[in-house]
């Protein structure tokens, strides 16, 4: 998956709140999933229009940045 795919924010769509593209669904909601000891599969059962290749396009991502950051650092 394109990483530029994953996450987008459109001012029509909440308000600019980043969301999984494709869908009404914001990131952080899986960012708050995981912080609260949820797994991944409860996540994608309670919003099924993100993908599991998406969610985990996201985290991978997400990752990236991190080290990214912290080799900078």
């Amino acid at each position: 998956m394109n990483r530029s795919s994953v996450v987008h924010s459109d001012p029509d769509i909440l308000g600019g709140t980043p969301v999984f593209v494709g869908t009404r669904v914001p990131v952080q909601a899986l960012i708050d999933y995981i912080e609260g000891g949820h797994a991944l599969e409860e996540f994608l059962d309670d919003f099924p229009t993100v993908s599991r290749e998406l969610a985990i396009a996201a985290l991978e991502q997400a990752k990236a940045h991190l080290i990214a950051d912290a080799r900078a650092a």
